[in-house]
């Protein structure tokens, strides 16, 4: 054999090992992200998203009113939440709220307290010291009900003040909403500055509009009195900004976050029994959701639910005069109604969210994963 050939065979063998290094490279990159992928199975972090008072009839309109699939389609698990009260088939959102942030059962108009009114531990009071961050976002007061129960304890849904004495010292990271009027000392019946109290518990307080960008500093922002302008009156982004606002501020922190995000008036709209109202906040909701799975998508150890308190107004998506090719949507109450409302689910852990449970199991199911 000439040295020639003997050269050639050995490039040969040479390029047939290279080759084979390639492919076992390549297959083992593949197992180690699919090896990744599998062992993230719990989220770091949980952005749970409610649509105050939207039931399923208020999912199904995003499907006719949007120009383009609503964020819902995203989602791979989907669930039903029960949601009466103690005491009471149909709930109202004090309770729920308590329920999905505390685990008890509670009365209707109870923040954060059980039957007795003894102070229920909420998921927020639970992680924060474990150094979790946390962030609450809502079109309404922050002193609402919904947004109330995960750091407050009261008798009543309507001690709108006592309830606001809670938020200073609570720690949570970022605070975006309304309710500037029970924050104020000349407004407030005990004269407290509450305002002063955020600033002296480490809090950048913002009243005229959602920063460029945040600080190092616990965020409090509040743009309205009590709750925000209806997006019919022109709110604009908001919700969807402050939500991606709160998710760059939290994300920073290595051992993960829980964030709230309401979308409160689309309760509103179902106890107006109006149309428009109804939908375009459920239409800003669902951008907001969008938010929420685009971090994800980004950030995959992370969770998103979306659910309901309650179904509000009992709305109906009818054939007009039976024409089945045209909706009019109609309601049947100026309250609430009992119907179990959707709960979606997209992240580690999704798995767990299918399937009909009570509205207490939110707060276990959720807070299984910080422990």
């Amino acid at each position: 054999m000439s040295i020639f050939e003997y050269k050639k065979n050995v490039m040969k063998k040479n390029v047939k090992i290279i080759s084979s290094l390639l492919v076992v490279l390549a297959l083992g990159f593949l197992v180690a992200g699919a090896n990744k992928k599998q062992a993230i199975k719990k989220p770091k972090n949980i952005i749970l998203l409610i649509g105050d008072g939207m039931g399923l009839s208020q999912v199904s309109a995003s499907y006719f009113f949007k120009d383009t699939a609503p964020n819902f389609d995203r989602f791979t698990t989907v669930g039903l939440i029960k949601t009466s009260a103690e005491g009471d088939l149909v709930c109202d959102s004090a309770a729920s709220a308590t329920a999905y942030a505390t685990g008890i059962s509670t009365y209707n108009g109870a923040i954060g307290v059980d039957l007795q009114k003894n102070p229920a531990p909420t998921i927020l009071e639970k992680i924060i010291p474990m150094n979790i961050s946390t962030g609450i976002i809502t079109t309404s007061s922050v002193m609402h009900a919904t947004p109330a129960c995960f750091y407050a304890h009261a008798a009543s849904r309507r001690s709108y003040q006592d309830i606001a004495a809670f938020l200073p010292t609570s720690k949570i990271d970022f605070i975006a909403g309304g309710g500037t009027e029970f924050l104020d000392k000349n407004k407030r019946e005990d004269k407290r500055d509450l305002i002063r109290e955020f600033e002296d518990n480490g809090y950048e307080v913002q009243t005229k509009g959602l920063p460029k960008k945040t600080t190092d500093k616990k965020q409090a922002i509040f743009l309205a009195d009590d709750g925000m302008d209806k997006m019919l009156e022109g709110r604009g982004d908001f919700l969807p900004n402050a939500t991606k606002m709160a998710l760059d501020k939290l994300s920073t922190n290595e051992n993960g976050f829980f964030l709230m995000v309401e979308g409160a008036q689309i309760d509103w709209g179902g106890h107006d029994n109006d149309t428009d109202y109804l939908i375009t906040e459920l239409l800003d909701f669902d951008k907001s959701i969008g938010v929420a799975l685009d971090f994800a998508a980004k950030n995959p150890e992370t969770l998103v639910l979306v659910t309901a308190d309650h179904e509000t107004g009992g709305f109906t998506l009818s054939a007009d005069n039976g024409d089945y090719n045209k909706i009019k949507p109609t309601f049947s109450t100026g309250g609430h109604s009992a119907t179990m409302v959707p709960i979606f689910a997209k992240g580690p852990g999704e798995n767990n969210f299918g399937g009909i449970f009570n509205n207490t199991a939110l707060f276990e199911k959720m807070m299984k994963f910080f422990n």
